[in-house]
């Protein structure tokens, strides 16, 4: 397993790397997504649509997705555990 998960639209980023998943509308997110794109830190896979989330990456990347927060959750889990079990661990 390459440990990647679909963020929508056919963008993937590595699990790995992930630091959080935020919802996009408190204002303190709002000021980091800023400052992230005044640094060009700031990676949009919205493919055009409303942004539903904030991907923190532990490189200081922002990514942001069309996708809800608990949406990408959900993947993460599912994609962890379908890495335990493809290395025999238990569930």
């Amino acid at each position: 397993m390459a440990g990647l998960v679909n963020i929508g639209f056919g963008n993937y980023i590595n699990a790995l790397k992930m630091a959080a998943v935020v919802n996009p509308d408190a204002a303190p997110i709002k000021r980091m997504v800023q400052s992230a794109r005044e640094e060009q830190r700031v990676i949009d896979a919205t493919q055009g649509r409303r942004t539903k989330s904030v991907l923190v990456m532990e490189t200081g990347q922002i990514v942001l997705s069309a996708m809800q927060p608990d949406t990408i959750a959900r993947r993460f889990a599912a994609n962890a555990a379908a890495e335990q079990e493809w290395k025999g661990e238990e569930v």
